[in-house]
């Protein structure tokens, strides 16, 4: 910047006549003004003044540069002033990606709120079920759930992430429902595929505090949840969510709770910034609103 500040006071020398004025008009002194532009002139290579003891004459160096540097300088400028302005107003484009499912039951309803609230932003959402890189694709931020990876990403608690086991009241009438963890060995489970694999290993403890671990088989399985959900609701086995993917079905009867004094571990949701350190206001306030909106009991776990 300090060459783009240097063709700045250059400007000014010309524009009031003298390097004096200049120098005054940006609280500087004549010596360090004086410093400044024969500093500009080495780096550049070429004479911008002819400096007479009463006047400054530009040489055509001079005027060429201050032709075509003006508009550049006033560009510079008026981005700089914005980005200033961007740094303390809650504006600018929000640019945030998600899990689908959990983007359009839960963060879609509430963009209109967040977007009257705050009619400066822009919200750019990017609904993906895999993990993307937020820095390299230039992401404000991202909600995640489940476990974190160890990262340098700043993380902030948004909700616990419980998790039940439930299937379809026709299964459970074909079938029966298992009485302890061990039986569900004889029962099929629809699987999700994670990013480590199946994951048919099933962990849960009771109100005692006894652990079962159950490995778990079934003839469905895929890496959409949404997918394990509509089998469980058809009827095709048992299978582990997170109570905001199922929670209408279970209020509507659609699914039922199997195991209900057995409880799986809890994770999170959590939204991810890459840094701490000056995070835009737009981010800021779009977290706040959403720790706002999901409370001590999200929508999710509320009794309708």
């Amino acid at each position: 910047m300090d060459r783009i500040d240097d063709i700045a006071l250059f400007l000014r020398v010309l524009d009031l006549g003298s390097i004096s004025a200049a120098a005054r008009s940006l609280d500087l002194s004549v010596a360090v003004a004086s410093q400044r532009l024969q500093r500009l002139e080495r780096d550049l290579n070429v004479r911008l003044l002819h400096r007479t003891t009463r006047q400054l004459h530009p040489t055509p160096e001079g005027l060429l540069l201050a032709e075509q540097g003006r508009g550049l300088v006033e560009e510079l400028e008026a981005l700089t002033d914005g980005l200033r302005k961007a740094g303390c107003s809650i504006a600018g484009t929000l640019r945030v990606s998600m899990s689908s499912t959990f983007g359009k039951l839960y963060i879609s309803p509430l963009l209109p709120e967040f977007l009257a609230r705050h009619p400066a932003v822009r919200v750019s959402v990017d609904l993906n079920d895999q993990k993307v890189d937020l820095i390299s694709a230039g992401l404000d931020l991202a909600i995640r759930i489940g476990s974190l990876d160890d990262s340098t990403l700043v993380a902030r608690h948004l909700a616990i992430n419980r998790r039940v086991l439930c299937a379809s009241p026709d299964y459970l009438r074909r079938h029966g429902a298992p009485a302890t963890p061990a039986e569900l060995e004889n029962h099929q489970c629809v699987l999700l595929l994670g990013n480590q694999g199946r994951l048919d290993t099933w962990r849960m403890h009771d109100r005692a505090g006894r652990e079962a671990v159950v490995r778990v088989t079934g003839r469905i399985e895929s890496n959409q949840g949404e997918l394990v959900r509509d089998a469980s609701v058809a009827g095709l086995g048992i299978s582990l969510h997170s109570t905001w993917h199922v929670a209408a079905d279970l209020r509507a009867g659609r699914l039922q709770v199997v195991l209900p004094d057995w409880k799986l571990p809890d994770t999170t949701i959590t939204a991810l910034m890459p840094q701490r350190r000056l995070v835009p206001p737009r981010v800021r306030a779009f977290v706040d609103f959403l720790a706002e909106k999901f409370g001590d009991t999200p929508p999710w776990e509320r009794v309708q």
